[in-house]
């Protein structure tokens, strides 16, 4: 394992790292994140630059002062950023400003209803249920198989590309599991997938903050046809989702949502609507939001897409093995595939529910984790090997505690020092089981 500082030399970009929280014995600590493929605490930089551009914000689009004038240019320079950070081609692409993820995903699935309302859509097993749920009201879906450790089977891609031929318009598909962290091949499946004359989403939720992501150029075989990724998941908070895909897309059809900044001209017989991506940004806009996304971008590449994919792997290598030397802990991610993995870590303590290790974290120790089953309640499911008979008990009876797993997630101003902390919780609440059972309450957590 390469060597890694025992501090983040990355802690002080993010605000928040010094916060004191309280514990059960009420005493304070200094909390630690490993909650952040969730939401990630802001960049200092992103906060300052929202609170320098404060005295010039505006209403954006149609305004005749100086301060809308100012603050339309900012959003529309965004555009461009976001462009060149993930290689989209501006001539080609729309780029659209949303909530999140799952807004975009639920778009782009009501604006291809134009195109492909009776063709086949391709997910995966291991979705998030954003890159699922939109989906299965809409068209006929059918799911690309997963093997035993729980990464895409390539060849049921293949296979399924085969048996459905023409029928299936789309493969979509996440970029990195937030369960697992397994990083799928997304440009070898963009080239088969065209082979077969579909296009590709790629949910970059949880890739694009973790390393370098191309969308590659238009005419390449590997072209990324769609790419959703989300701003509170890369430092930059206030709620801003991306939509990028070819501008034709969304001139097919009326936009999804109408009303202020969708039209061009209206009377009461006629509506001509404006071009994309305006048409599909209804209302006024999240310019925070926005200008938070590009100056988180901005300090990702001063420090280096690369450079964050190193450091988090080394971070993820260091506390995988960490947590193999702990008595009890199952571990959920092949350790021979942590090469092609982002920073996530899914496990459990033999004889602890998960949400009991969580609660133990958080107020024994001041460790912030994610239990449960992340959204991504099928992929769990065959993970934690759930059969089709207790999935039937857990419909039938929603007391009954839910199967799950604990989940790491790291960031870039993680460290050594904090992963050795939660090393040594850990081992006290597998060699105190019976004392965290009596103590917390799975009802009541």
């Amino acid at each position: 394992m390469e060597h890694i500082n025992f501090l983040s030399p990355y802690k002080d970009f993010v605000v928040g790292v010094d916060t004191k929280v309280p514990l059960a014995d009420q005493t304070f600590t200094t909390a630690i994140n490993f909650d952040n493929a969730a939401t990630t605490p802001p960049f200092d930089c992103v906060m300052n630059d929202l609170v320098e551009f404060s005295p010039w914000y505006s209403s954006i689009h149609r305004g005749a002062g100086y301060k809308s004038q100012y603050s339309t240019k900012l959003y529309e320079e965004s555009r461009k950023i976001i462009s060149s950070f993930i290689g989209a081609d501006m001539d080609y692409h729309s780029i659209i400003f949303l909530k999140n993820t799952t807004e975009a995903i639920n778009k782009l699935s009501n604006k291809l209803l134009a195109l492909h309302k009776d063709g086949v859509v391709l997910s995966t097993c291991m979705e998030h249920h954003s890159n699922d749920l939109p989906w299965r009201n809409k068209y006929t879906v059918d799911y690309i198989a997963v093997d035993k450790y729980g990464e895409l089977s390539m060849e049921d891609l293949k296979n399924k590309l085969i048996s459905y031929g023409k029928k299936v318009q789309l493969v979509t598909i996440t970029g990195a599991s937030n369960v697992t962290g397994y990083i799928n091949p997304i440009h070898e499946i963009a080239e088969l997938v065209h082979q077969h004359g579909a296009k590709l989403l790629v949910d970059g939720a949880q890739l694009v903050p973790h390393g370098p992501v191309n969308m590659k150029p238009v005419e390449h075989p590997q072209h990324i046809d769609y790419l959703v990724f989300s701003a509170h998941k890369m430092y930059a908070p206030f709620g801003t989702g991306v939509l990028i895909g070819p501008k034709d897309t969304f001139r097919e059809s009326p936009p999804d949502y109408t009303g202020g900044g969708t039209v061009q001209f209206v009377s009461h017989d006629h509506i001509k609507w404006l071009d994309p991506p305006e048409r599909e940004e209804a209302g006024t806009p999240n310019i925070m939001g926005v200008l938070a996304l590009s100056s988180a971008i901005k300090k990702l590449l001063s420090i280096g897409m690369a450079q964050v994919e190193s450091y988090e792997r080394a971070l993820t290598r260091h506390a995988y093995e960490s947590l193999s030397n702990i008595p009890n802990v199952e571990l959920y991610t092949n350790k021979s595939h942590l090469h092609r993995t982002i920073s996530i870590i899914p496990f459990n303590i033999k004889g602890l529910h998960h949400s009991i290790v969580a609660a133990a974290l958080s107020k024994e120790f001041g460790i912030a984790v994610r239990n449960g089953c992340f959204c991504a309640q099928p992929y769990l499911q065959r993970l934690l090997n759930v059969s089709a008979e207790d999935s039937e008990e857990y419909m039938k009876d929603p007391t009954l505690p839910m199967p799950g797993m604990v989940r790491l997630s790291f960031g870039i101003y993680n460290s050594i020092e904090e992963i050795n902390i939660l090393t040594k919780a850990l081992f006290h609440i597998s060699r105190n089981r019976d004392l965290y059972l009596q103590k917390y309450n799975i009802q009541e957590i």
